[in-house]
Formats: structure tokens, C-alpha cells, sequence
């Protein structure tokens, strides 16, 4: 249980270090208590996306993987970070990512970040 919210803090701050750096991923709110909400729903709502589905996508292009040497995996990720935006508007959380170039800078922000988040934080169970 530990670690799953420690990951889930690792998201949601690698989350929020995307959306100061790229001023075309929004997560809007009344307050900074809405904020903060939001953040951590939409945090739980990409763990969900990476834990259901990267590993099928990661299965289907592993040629790909192959092929480029793992580079595909900014596409994936940037694949990821678009279905949480798309999910997120589904159920009605005010989280955006704008373009496709867009997530790849943002997949790959959350990427370093999350890495170094996980790094520090403890994850023992």
C-alpha cells in the first residue's frame, strides 16, 4: 500500500512539473485545494493508463523497440500522457494536454522527473 502512494505522489508531482514547464498542458481549478485534488485524481488516472495499458502497447511495437533502439518509447509515453488527457475529459477532469508534440516533451519531463521522485522517495511496502 506504501508504495502505491508513493508512486502515486511521484505522478502527481512529476504531473505538476510538466504543467509549470509546458504552458500547453492545463489543469485548471477554482482553488489550490481543487488543484491539488485534480492533480492527484489525474496522478491515479495515468498510473491506471500505465499499468493497463503501456505493457500491451509496449508488446505490440516491440519490433519497433527494436528497430529504434527503445526511441519508440517517447512515443508511447507521449501516447500515455494523450489517453489520460482524453480519459481525464471523459469523466470530467479538468486536465489537457494540446498536440501530440506536446506530450512528447511532456512524456518525457514526467519521465526524468517521475525516475528521480522514485529515486528518492522510499518504496519499501
Amino acid at each position: 500500500m506504501k508504495n502505491f502512494v508513493v508512486k502515486t505522489i511521484a505522478n502527481a508531482g512529476a504531473l505538476a512539473v510538466a504543467i509549470w514547464l509546458l504552458q500547453d498542458i492545463t489543469l485548471t481549478g477554482d482553488n489550490t485545494g481543487r488543484k491539488v485534488l485534480t492533480l492527484i485524481v489525474v496522478a491515479l488516472l495515468f498510473g491506471l493508463v500505465n499499468f493497463i495499458v503501456k505493457p500491451v502497447v509496449k508488446l505490440l511495437t516491440l519490433p519497433l523497440f527494436i528497430l529504434t533502439l527503445g526511441l519508440i518509447t517517447l512515443v508511447v509515453n507521449a501516447l500515455m500522457l494523450m489517453l489520460t488527457s482524453w480519459l481525464a475529459g471523459v469523466i470530467d477532469v479538468s486536465f489537457h494536454v494540446e498536440g501530440f508534440w506536446t506530450a512528447v516533451l511532456g512524456g518525457l519531463i514526467i519521465s526524468v522527473v517521475s525516475w528521480a521522485l522514485n529515486v528518492v522517495l522510499p518504496d519499501e511496502d
